[in-house]
């Protein structure tokens, strides 16, 4: 029987907003593809609004605020018109992200060392407004101590060294990249704050990242909307809950095995 904690799935459904403004269109709408996700299993819905509207747009946030059941984190550079955005849409969640116009993805994590004194007011304003905060960063002590000061009760781990060092076969820069990531998670939790994860994972190490026990939320999305295009969004949610509740399942398991070795 599983003890720990499930881990929680929030799909990022940008791409399919990258899909429909294709051609300028309404469809594919980013909030049945949200409605979809949440009845086949997701926990939570993650979009985030670029400045230069590549693909989620100010409507897009509203409409999910206002349709969806469960909660919405809402992605965003730390500008004053993403937070006046953001304290009007009044999400869940806000995770701060750094944002260049010129990237294909998010490339890094934030510099929550280097920008404290940047971040520190929109943290602030939205913890006031009943907004959660989390900051988007990688798993270095420095940025992780930093964040804790900073008062923001959640971290999520960018997980993209790893992912693609894992799927260009670099073993030893993927275990380096791995072991990085299991040592930040349990500084992160030691230091209070609640520990997310994302960017680049798939099955596997999705399945691989839940069995690190301070991991609460994984938030999946250019992955999962890729494979929906070969068998439907429900059934790729699906598909990714069992790869995760596996990889959560072996927690359990091994405290299991521990315990009976001590007996």
């Amino acid at each position: 029987m599983v003890t720990h904690p499930p881990l929680r799935l929030g799909v990022n459904v940008d791409h399919v907003a990258t899909l429909r403004n294709a051609r300028a269109g309404e469809r594919p709408d980013p909030v049945r593809a949200a409605l979809v996700a949440i009845d086949a299993g997701a926990d939570g819905i993650t979009a985030h609004l670029r400045e230069d509207r590549r693909h989620i747009r100010d409507d897009d946030m509203a409409r999910l605020k206002a349709e969806i059941s469960r909660p919405l984190n809402f992605e965003m550079a730390a500008t004053e018109d993403m937070l006046r955005i953001a304290l009007a849409t009044k999400p869940h969640a806000v995770c701060l992200v750094p944002e260049r116009r010129e990237e294909l993805t998010t490339e890094g994590g934030l510099d929550v060392v280097g920008q404290h004194n940047l971040l520190a007011p929109f943290i602030a304003r939205l913890n006031d407004a009943g907004v959660r905060v989390s900051l988007f960063i990688a798993a270095d002590p420095a940025q992780i101590e930093m964040a804790a000061r900073l008062r923001a009760p959640v971290i999520e781990i960018h997980t993209g060294a790893w992912c693609d060092a894992v799927v260009d076969g670099q073993a030893a820069r993927a275990e380096t990249e791995w072991q990085r990531i299991v040592a930040g998670a349990a500084l992160g939790r030691s230091a209070g704050l609640e520990i997310h994860a994302g960017h680049g994972l798939d099955y596997a190490t999705a399945e691989q990242i839940a069995g690190v026990p301070e991991i609460a939320e994984l938030n999946i999305g250019y992955y999962m909307i890729g494979e929906a295009l070969f068998v439907g969004l429900g059934e790729t949610v699906r598909t990714m809950r069992a790869a995760m509740d596996r990889g959560r399942t072996k927690i359990d398991r091994h405290n299991l095995q521990s315990r009976s070795g001590r007996a």
